[in-house]
């Protein structure tokens, strides 16, 4: 079952992590990359898109 981990900072600087193993969600969230992002995120690296960190773990 594949994880999408998504780190980003709230207004008081506080980092959050959501941890999404939802099929669904999953499919949904990777529509949002454009090509070369989603190449990145589909072989596990770390990709930054408006401050925020996704990465894909299989």
């Amino acid at each position: 079952m594949a994880t999408l981990i998504r780190k980003y900072k709230l207004p008081s600087g506080q980092t959050k992590e959501d941890r999404i193993t939802d099929g669904e969600r999953i499919e949904r969230y990777l529509g949002m990359f454009d090509r070369n992002d989603l190449k990145q995120i589909e072989a596990g690296q770390k990709v930054t898109i408006d401050k925020d960190e996704w990465q894909l773990l299989p």
